[in-house]
């Protein structure tokens, strides 16, 4: 009997939507050097998703959580507060425990305090109870950024890690607008409450793939992921050499350049002993004497700052200032976060792309450039009521912005012995998380001192807005500054490096 024409035009359909999908699939691991590298850049990206959903996910619900627990603006951020200063204290002693034990099982156990933290929450009926329950929840913000730094440095090449960060920093541009899609869309038909419990699930997914897809790499470059690599337990090739099966090693342009340029380090600052066994004291003072570190700490602080007040209000903002209903906003999200996702793509790769053609400080320029332009294309959007004419520099705004974070998160690994990754990233994310407690309640005091219509009106959190663009410009200068210091820092690095005798003949 002939087959039916129906069916065969119905396998024909799904078996080019197959054929799309793994097409692309093919593309994605080709473009970051194959399946090995796709497989952790993915994992370790979905634990940054996971925090950036989270906040996002507040900010989506905070017209909900408001009505249903009868809060104010300066409550709604101390719940961001809590859990960002909570991350803070924490993460200290996670960032001496990355440089000694397994990072893996550090974020695992994190993600599932963090989970339950999530369930909890969603239990909540009243505002101390909330507030109570968000202190577990940076967890996961004290082990990702020590951990995501180490792993990342002894699984990617050093002239990579621009381009490499970018792929692991769009987790969190994916997951902030997933938090503010998904949660503002639960939150709309559901509850706020479902929105929790929506994430607690998610993040107990995330914990069992890590146990069973994310090995522990070896620290000093051993185990780093070469381009063409097939899989994790088929043993990657060693870090400085061709491992025989033509995986190319691109090099690290940065050192290469300041070893041309004959560039000496700071006899002052390089170790003679592995920093492996410094306490906490002396690996922060040793850090924090590295200056173009200090300015890349500063950097972050700032950035994140103004992220951290966005995220809560960037919401209610758009509903008051442009009269936009939730199905309007939620349209609006994904135009606004693919401007930031492809911001957050390139912003590595052009700095990369500079480093290789012999601008030695192109991680700090880079960086410098696009917060610059950022706080110049926010500036017309935040003034007009206009969504129409917001949109086109909120596109650009966000894309510039978020573009600066993959060169410095690679910068801070250049100027810093592999061996104190774990606790450098440690002390810049307590000095960055405490800019992110204060910021949410920074932002929600001056929206309603200046806001003389109370909530209903945008004119509080449009001032606050414009004010904040100030430190971002600040930051520009800040990091022009840094590029001066930047070539010998990472001199230093390699000298360091060498006289312990745990970075010879390989590149970091």
């Amino acid at each position: 009997m002939p087959a039916d024409p129906g069916g065969r035009r119905r396998m024909g359909g799904g078996g080019l939507v197959r054929a799309v999908v793994d097409r692309a699939a093919r593309r994605m691991m080709a473009v970051v050097g194959g399946p090995a590298r796709f497989q952790v850049i993915v994992l370790l990206a979905c634990v940054l998703g996971l925090v950036a959903a989270d906040q996002a996910a507040l900010g989506a619900v905070g017209v909900e959580v408001k009505q249903s627990l009868g809060i104010t603006n300066t409550e709604l951020g101390s719940l961001s507060a809590v859990s960002s200063g909570a991350g803070a204290l924490a993460v200290l002693p996670v960032g001496v425990l990355t440089d000694r034990v397994r990072r893996v099982r550090i974020l695992v156990v994190s993600i599932a305090v963090w989970s339950l933290a999530m369930m909890v929450g969603g239990l909540a009926d009243s505002f101390l109870w909330l507030l109570l329950s968000r202190l577990a929840l940076g967890a996961v913000t004290a082990a990702a950024g020590p951990t995501i730094a180490s792993l990342v440095g002894d699984f990617f090449p050093a002239a990579e890690r621009g381009r490499i960060y970018g792929f692991i920093l769009s987790g969190e541009m994916l997951g902030a607008g997933s938090g503010l899609l998904v949660g503002g869309n639960l939150g709309y038909f559901l509850s706020w409450r479902s929105t929790f419990w929506f994430l607690g699930l998610l993040g107990i997914v995330l914990m069992f793939v890590i146990v069973r897809k994310l090995p522990e790499p070896e620290r000093g470059g051993q185990s780093r992921l070469l381009a063409g690599t097939a899989g994790l337990a088929s043993g990657p090739g060693d870090s400085g050499e061709d491992g025989g099966g033509g995986a190319r090693n691109p090099g690290d342009a940065a050192r290469s350049a300041v070893r041309d340029l004959g560039i000496e380090p700071d006899p002052a600052l390089v170790l003679h002993r592995d920093p492996v066994r410094m306490s906490m004291w002396q690996a922060a003072r040793y850090v924090l004497r590295i200056r173009t570190n200090v300015v890349l700490i500063i950097a972050s602080a700032v950035g994140y700052f103004f992220f951290a007040g966005l995220r809560i209000f960037g919401v209610v903002f758009v509903h008051q200032q442009y009269g936009l209903s939730q199905a309007a906003v939620t349209g609006l999200v994904p135009l606004v976060g693919f401007g930031a996702l492809l911001g957050v793509l390139c912003g590595g790769r052009i700095a990369d792309w500079f480093a290789r053609r012999g601008r030695v400080s192109a991680r700090l320029v880079v960086p410098a450039v696009a917060y610059l332009t950022g706080a110049a294309f926010c500036l017309p959007g935040l003034l007009t009521t206009s969504m129409a004419i917001a949109l086109p520099f909120l596109f650009v705004s966000a894309g510039s912005l978020s573009a600066a974070n993959p060169p410095l998160d690679a910068a801070r690994l250049d100027v810093v012995h592999f061996r104190l990754w774990g606790r450098a990233e440690s002390i810049r994310t307590f000095l960055r998380t405490g800019a992110e407690t204060a910021a949410p309640v920074t932002f929600g005091f001056l929206a309603d001192v200046l806001d003389p219509g109370g909530t209903s009106s945008a004119q509080g959190l449009q001032y606050t807005f414009l004010i904040m663009l100030v430190p971002l410009i600040a930051n520009a200068i800040v990091l022009l500054y840094g590029r001066r210091t930047y070539p010998r820092d990472v001199a230093t690095a390699t000298a360091s490096e060498r006289m312990t005798d745990t970075g010879r003949g390989r590149t970091h």
